[in-house]
């Protein structure tokens, strides 16, 4: 009664495929310079000396920083690191964002990673153009040479999302492997993207498994997911339905909700499991915002598996996939009234 959810679900996957790429960009970079400006100002306001800072200091995280400076440095980890770099360069605290800039500028001219970064970010948040994306490059690529791995993946990303003509998954590769080299796991996560679809690296599902379950390791629900997922639909030799459900399920734990149907899916039919029709429904039912686990649902009650029959119960089920567009949930609900 299920057959064919797999392939409908691949599908869909194949249109996700961008989304799945991390698109940081417009993830929080406009908040960085601001953040270092509010760290900066609260130091001001707070009369913290700026001496004594070394060097290192740039890589403080938000905790080390003073307790009436904890709500700017929780706006943004680079933007702290930015601000204490300003610091430790001995730029004191500027007034304004335009002097801000215009020190980070000086900053990152001397050779400062952090500053350099942080004006990577700066322009890749602006975005308005083929300039801001050659500067954003220009910057994050000055810092990722010094062995910065948030500039390293930035600049990868660019690559890899063909902001203003800069596609080249070849360099992304590039960049993106020296990232996740010291540990970066979104950095991680695309570079086995990646390499499981043969983008500026030969396909490999090998090398695939390999960075996502260096991700999933790190707490990565997509990471997990995906791992599970490339386990259980390979067709070479990395296949492992056991594997695959192991994996499925610590996603599935995290509230992923394509992981929490799929881990259905192969209870049902037994894959990497014990067959087991009431696991599928418990998986199914937590997945219920998604309308191929409404329809798969509206199954278990109209033929009693895994539950207890309850045509009712199925047709609910059938009408809330159906509103999603579901075309066999629909085709379901006609049937039942025949």
């Amino acid at each position: 009664m299920l057959s064919g959810l797999f392939e409908s679900k691949r599908a869909g996957e194949m249109k996700r495929k961008q989304g799945l790429m991390k698109a940081p960009m417009a993830m929080c970079t406009a908040c960085s310079v601001l953040a270092a400006f509010s760290v900066l100002a609260c130091v001001k306001n707070a009369s913290l000396s700026p001496q004594g800072h070394s060097e290192g200091s740039a890589q403080q995280s938000a905790c080390e920083v003073p307790e009436q400076c904890q709500p700017a440095a929780k706006q943004g980890d680079a933007g702290v690191q930015l601000a204490f770099g300003l610091l430790a360069a001995g730029l004191g605290v500027p007034e304004d964002e335009a002097e801000l800039l215009e020190w980070m500028n000086k900053t990152a001219e001397q050779g400062y990673a952090q500053a350099q970064f942080g004006l990577g970010l700066f322009y890749a948040s602006r975005g308005s153009g083929k300039e801001d994306t050659a500067e954003a490059e220009k910057w994050f690529k000055k810092a990722a040479e010094q062995g910065h791995a948030q500039a390293q993946f930035f600049l990868g990303q660019l690559y890899v999302d063909d902001q203003g003509g800069f596609e080249d998954t070849a360099e992304a590769a590039k960049w993106l492997k020296k990232a996740a080299e010291q540990g970066h796991a979104d950095a991680q996560f695309t570079l086995g993207q990646l390499y499981a679809d043969g983008e500026g690296v030969a396909k490999d599902e090998a090398e695939a498994a390999k960075w996502w379950k260096k991700a999933a390791k790190k707490g990565d629900t997509e990471a997990k997911f995906k791992l599970g997922q490339l386990y259980a639909d390979s067709e070479g030799v990395i296949k492992d339905e056991a594997e695959a459900a192991k994996w499925l399920k610590k996603a599935a734990e995290q509230w992923h909700v394509q992981a929490q149907f799929k881990l259905g899916l192969m209870y049902y039919k037994g894959q990497g499991v014990a067959k087991d029709a009431a696991e599928a429904a418990k998986w199914w039912k937590k997945a219920a915002g998604d309308a191929e686990a409404q329809f798969a649902l509206g199954q278990l009650y109209a033929d009693g598996e895994g539950v207890i029959k309850d045509e009712a119960e199925a047709e609910k089920w059938f009408k809330e996939a159906a509103e999603q567009g579901h075309a066999q949930a629909r085709a379901a609900l006609q049937r039942m009234k025949e």
